[in-house]
Parts: C-alpha cells; sequence; structure tokens
C-alpha cells in the first residue's frame, strides 16, 4: 500500500509524519528531527488483540504509537486484568523497560495499530547527541507518572460516575489534542464496556448501569463505535475535572 494515500502507514521521512502537523506536539528543529530519523530502524503493524508488549518478556526496542489505538495492562495469576492506560497516536511505549530486565506490564493493540520502532540499545546515544531530546523523553516519563498519580485517586475515591466521566472526558481531550476528532465532535470509541471496567475497577454490571445512567441524563452518547460529548462542563464537573489547555507534549 502507498504511504502517502494511507496516512496511518508511517511515512519513510520523519519530515511528512502526519502527527507532526498536530499542534497537540512540540517542534522540533531539522537537526533533531534528522536525529530522530536516524534513530528509527523500522516501522510495525500489530493486528487489533496482539501484543505489542508481552508481559514480563524482555524487549529491545521502543516504539511510538502512530496510529490506532493501544493499552497498557498487568494481569494476576487468575487472569483478572487491570488497564493501567489507553495509549493513543503520538505515545510513546516501552521506556519503563529500558531501565528493568523485563516488562512489568504488557501493551496489547485495542485497534491494528502501526508503530515507528526504535533501538532501545541506542537511546544513551540519543540523549548524548541531542540533550533536548533527552529531557523531553524525562519530561514524558514525568508526564506518566502524574497520570498514574490521577488514576489512583479515580479508582481510591472517585465514584462509578466520577470515574466513567473521567475517562470519557480525559480520552477525548487526548484525541482532539492529536486531530482524531470528526466535524461533529465525536471521536473513534473503540473501548468495550469490558475495557473501561477493566480500566475503572468496576464490574462489567456496574460499568453498564453507570454508562447507561450517564446516557439517559444526556451528557454523552457511543454510537457505532465512536463517542460524542452531548453535554462535557456537566462531565467536567462530575469528574471534578479541572478545564485547561492541554499542553502540547514531545513526539519521538
Amino acid at each position: 500500500m502507498n504511504t502517502a494515500t494511507d496516512p496511518s502507514i508511517p511515512p519513510p521521512s520523519c519530515v511528512d509524519c502526519v502527527l507532526r502537523r498536530q499542534c497537540g506536539f512540540t517542534p522540533v528543529t531539522p537537526e533533531q528531527l534528522a536525529c530522530i530519523e536516524s534513530f528509527r530502524s523500522d516501522i510495525a503493524l500489530v493486528r487489533a488483540g496482539r501484543a505489542v508488549v508481552p508481559e514480563h518478556r524482555a524487549s529491545a526496542k521502543l516504539f511510538t504509537l502512530y496510529s490506532g489505538w493501544a493499552f497498557r495492562y498487568k494481569s494476576l495469576a487468575d487472569g483478572r486484568r487491570q488497564i493501567l492506560n489507553f495509549l493513543l497516536p503520538g505515545d510513546l511505549i516501552g521506556l519503563q523497560a529500558e531501565f528493568i530486565d523485563e516488562a512489568t506490564h504488557g501493551v496489547e493493540a485495542l485497534t491494528d495499530v502501526r508503530l515507528c520502532v526504535f533501538p532501545q540499545e541506542r537511546l544513551w546515544q540519543l540523549f548524548q547527541q541531542q540533550p533536548q531530546l533527552g529531557y523531553d523523553l524525562t519530561w514524558l516519563c514525568a508526564s506518566e507518572e502524574r497520570l498514574v498519580d490521577e488514576n489512583l485517586v479515580t479508582v481510591g475515591r472517585r465514584s462509578a460516575a466520577e470515574r466513567i466521566a473521567m475517562l470519557l472526558i480525559h480520552l477525548w481531550r487526548r484525541a482532539e489534542r492529536v486531530g482524531l476528532t470528526a466535524d461533529d465532535g465525536s471521536i473513534v470509541f473503540p473501548l468495550t464496556q469490558q475495557h473501561i471496567a477493566d480500566a475503572l475497577g468496576l464490574s462489567l454490571v456496574h460499568t453498564n448501569k453507570t454508562l447507561r445512567k450517564l446516557e439517559r441524563l444526556g451528557l454523552h452518547e457511543i454510537r457505532s463505535g465512536r463517542l460524542r460529548l452531548v453535554e462535557p462542563q456537566a462531565l467536567e464537573r462530575l469528574a471534578d475535572y479541572y478545564t485547561r489547555p492541554m499542553r502540547a507534549v514531545p513526539l519521538l
């Protein structure tokens, strides 16, 4: 398939990257972009339901999610699963494993995903050659730690309705930042109710009842795999989600 006609496929040159045209990512200099391109070793396709990073396996690669959705998770011995966070285009995958012997979590493709692949062994070289890019990676780690804090508050203190409202508004705003909203304000929403339950520590029955309750209140609607926020400000108030501009983030 011709990458020039399919924006879901990473182009041969980073100069033509569709993601970099989005205002949700910080700009880079031509020298930094050339360094990123030389750092990239491959592009990959992972089908929906398959592992991007197998749980409890060593990985020698980093990935930038170019298109599609994925999620990080940890599973228990009896098969129960906690989804740690959902991954959207532009998100970096695998950096945590650079500092340990094996991944303590897995990453699964929620939809078919396309990825830019980078060798972990050259990460220190990137830090040496482009300190600003190294700082950007450090910032991404700090940002993910903040997200973990927020998720802990959600699971520990928010009610079921507040948890779901938080998830919906946060995912919608992240998708908006990377240009994934349609003309009617909706976004592709590939999550099933089981994914939502696994992310929020709720039973499937409770998740179903709460989603229907919020929809009856006219706060959102999910139709044909798309999410539209009908009353985003009401969802924000319910979730105690303080509206502020989502800052641009680094893109490797």
